[in-house]
């Protein structure tokens, strides 16, 4: 068996099983912060992407081939979209989701999912139009990706750059991850029409980087470092670091580059070894990053679900993200199989619960989404409140705007964050007056928050 050793400066495996039965929530501590869990909505059929959208609504997609929107305030759902052709079978059907980052202005929902060809299983990304009320005017951007039962990847995230990452995987055959005439068992990176960008590393092709065997989790840190949790065979989950053009090693290489074959592979073929490795394996899936003060134990963290393992995991980062420095579990067997997770811009956790996927023990209510909150945490708010102690002059704001707040606040620092929860700036206080400058910014909405030792201010800003 291969080497399971973590490259990390500590770990730490805090097994939270919270000591209560399988279906109680309530109350815990996540360190020494304590914060609410809650089943928002429940009887769901497997759950695969959670997604946190501009109009503050959870919108998530069921492999079954339903998408829907879900108001996280009171539970209620509509479903927008039923994909007729969707082809559900072993892990397949409709799987990951993405908004369009400029959503006001471009209404777009990407998704993926398995159909048949004769007697093959496919794989197409899709673009619908949101009219307000439904999904409508399916654009087909790429089919025809050799696809399985199982090995699917499709995870979706837009990147900083304005580009579409998706994941593939392998579909069962290893030869397509090293061959690049494919386009499974890769990172793809697309144009939001669906065309090949000028700048990808290999002309004409999608293809952002290779040697992958199933990766189904994406997500971009606030520095805008990809990073990709993937499946392995019986040995060695792994935590990616994805860059451009590079080899990821699949199926020469497991894990690390740790046996005289593997060693000879990854030096004459680029290969980026994963920042760590699972032996046994997890069976690793959505993955999302945490930078927000209200969980102060997962700020710049990638918090990872898993599927196998029924955790969550968190993976404190260094500070410049190239590596991860700690590691804790948390709500071990709690919930079941966990298969994605979502932060919203206030800092809650959402959590979609997976046991109805064919694979995991169904128990009462399930599958669901959990939410996780910081106890007595004012958030961001998005409404501009009389009595809010922040404002922002003027509002919308082309270029710059002045922020006031009250003296009573104690400013000590101000975070932007931009609609999807990323953090676009962040600096010290010294003075009741505050100017921010958007003119590098995109249309869209945005948070202003200011954290001060009496508490917090927020707000919601628009940029035209």
């Amino acid at each position: 068996m291969k080497k399971s050793t973590y490259p990390i400066a500590a770990i730490v495996l805090l097994m939270l099983t919270m000591g209560c039965s399988e279906s109680s929530e309530g109350q815990i501590s996540i360190g020494s912060t304590a914060v609410d869990t809650s089943t928002l909505i429940s009887d769901l059929d497997t759950p695969w992407e959670i997604l946190w959208g501009p109009d503050n609504f959870l919108w998530f997609t069921e492999r079954q081939g339903t998408v829907s929107r879900m108001n996280p305030a009171n539970g209620q759902r509509t479903i927008i979209l039923t994909i007729d052709d969707v082809f559900e079978y072993g892990e397949g059907g409709l799987l990951g989701m993405a908004l369009h980052p400029d959503f006001q202005v471009q209404p777009y929902v990407y998704l993926v999912y398995n159909y048949t060809s004769g007697s093959s299983i496919k794989e197409r990304l899709v673009r619908y139009s949101w009219d307000g009320n439904s999904l409508a005017n399916q654009e087909t951007l790429i089919e025809g990706i050799s696809a399985n039962s199982y090995h699917d990847g499709s995870r979706l995230v837009f990147g900083p750059d304005g580009k579409l990452y998706m994941s593939t995987g392998d579909a069962g055959n290893t030869g397509n991850s090293q061959n690049m005439n494919s386009l499974s068992g890769k990172i793809l990176r697309i144009n939001p029409d669906g065309s090949v960008p000028d700048d990808n590393p290999f002309s004409g092709s999608y293809v952002w980087s290779s040697g992958h065997r199933n990766a189904q989790g994406l997500t971009f840190s606030p520095d805008g470092i990809l990073y990709s949790s993937e499946h392995g065979p019986d040995t060695d989950d792994e935590l990616n670091i994805i860059e451009t053009g590079r080899n990821y090693g699949w199926p020469q290489v497991a894990g690390f580059c740790d046996l005289p074959a593997e060693t000879d592979f990854c030096n004459e073929n680029n290969v980026r070894e994963p920042l760590v490795v699972w032996t046994p394996t997890l069976a690793v899936a959505g993955i999302s990053h945490y930078d927000h003060p209200d969980i102060p134990e997962w700020q710049n963290s990638i918090l990872m679900t898993s599927l196998k393992a029924g955790k969550l995991v968190s993976l404190k980062l260094s500070g410049n993200g190239m590596a991860v420095v700690e590691q804790a579990d948390w709500f071990v067997n709690h919930y079941g199989r966990l298969r994605d997770i979502c932060v919203s811009p206030d800092g809650r956790v959402f959590l979609a619960v997976s046991n109805r996927d064919g694979r995991g023990t169904p128990r009462p209510g399930d599958d669901r989404i959990v939410e996780i909150r910081a106890v007595n945490s004012t958030g961001i708010s998005t409404n501009q409140e009389e009595n809010n102690t922040l404002k922002i002059v003027p509002n919308p704001v082309n270029g710059e705007a002045t922020v006031h707040f009250s003296n009573g606040l104690k400013a000590t620092e101000y975070a932007v964050y931009d609609q999807w929860g990323k953090i676009l700036t962040r600096d010290k206080v010294n003075s009741t007056l505050l100017r921010i400058n958007t003119g590098n910014f995109s249309s869209g909405n945005y948070f202003l928050k200011i954290t001060g030792l009496a508490g917090t201010a927020s707000s919601a800003f628009i940029v035209p």
